[in-house]
């Protein structure tokens, strides 16, 4: 009985996760989440390397589990493609991948730096592609994987001056469906995430420059900022869009494949 009711309360037990972008945001919320079910996490992500030691430490602590960081600059196709192989030679499996990393540039399209385009592409979508591909055939063998990938409403609708960041998760999206067909005879599945506004720090930086430039406070400020698309007048938290992550690694979610699951206040539904 007493080792059932640890499987219930960490299901993940055993399992090993790779969260890429998992430094700050909802990567780090979705290492929280999945460790906290038992999972040993790889996190990935930039940052001064004292920084993310201590990361690693308090994840650890918090959760009694095995936390390490891998790093690549998933930028460049080839690290992408040498991530999950570095997972794999430190503990001889990957059981959930959740590709999280991304990026986006805001202006018109006409003014839009080519060379900003690829980068947005090679981070939100390349990378996932390498991620997968590497990790695919040992997720069959073990007869058992979980793929997400943190897309974003954009990735359901359009947007202005964000080309390159809607036309990026569309085709996450899109890889998304794809890879969810060719696993779907299988115990592997792979769904989507697309969060609206998330009270990331890029969220709370806008929110700043918005109450200086109007002399609001902050709190007017965000409120302002997630009403312009949010017909709930809240933010999205890291914390609720991990929650989802950790319930399609669930058995519960073991027939829900190629979904693009949004978490956007109504967003989409107007």
């Amino acid at each position: 009985m007493a080792a059932a009711e640890a499987a219930l309360v960490r299901p993940l037990a055993g399992r090993v996760a790779l969260v890429t972008g998992s430094t700050d945001g909802i990567g780090l919320a979705t290492a929280h989440a999945l460790a906290a079910q038992g999972c040993a996490v790889v996190i990935n992500g930039l940052g001064e390397p004292d920084r993310i030691a201590a990361l690693c430490r308090e994840l650890a602590a918090a959760h009694d589990v095995r936390i390490e960081h891998a790093g690549a600059d998933l930028r460049d196709g080839e690290q992408a493609a040498g991530l999950v192989p570095q997972v794999l030679q430190r503990h001889g499996r990957l059981d959930v991948l959740v590709n999280n990393a991304g990026t986006q540039h805001k202006g018109p399209v006409e003014a839009h730096p080519p060379e900003r385009w690829r980068e947005v592409f090679a981070l939100n979508v390349d990378a996932a592609f390498h991620t997968i591909r590497t990790a695919l055939p040992g997720m069959r063998a073990q007869g058992w994987g979980r793929i997400v990938n943190i897309a974003s409403v954009y990735g359901l609708a359009g947007g202005v001056e964000r080309s390159s960041y809607v036309a990026s998760k569309h085709a996450l999206v899109g890889l998304t469906k794809a890879v969810a067909l060719e696993t779907a005879q299988s115990p592997v599945t792979c769904n989507a995430v697309c969060p609206g506004d998330v009270s990331t720090r890029i969220f709370y930086r806008n929110a700043k420059r918005l109450a200086e430039s109007e002399g609001i406070t902050r709190e007017a400020a965000q409120q302002r900022i997630a009403a312009t698309h949010m017909p709930s007048g809240r933010v999205v938290s890291p914390e609720q869009v991990a929650a989802l992550v950790a319930y399609l690694c669930s058995a519960a979610a073991d027939e829900i494949r190629g979904a693009a699951l949004p978490v956007d206040g109504a967003w989409l539904a107007r």
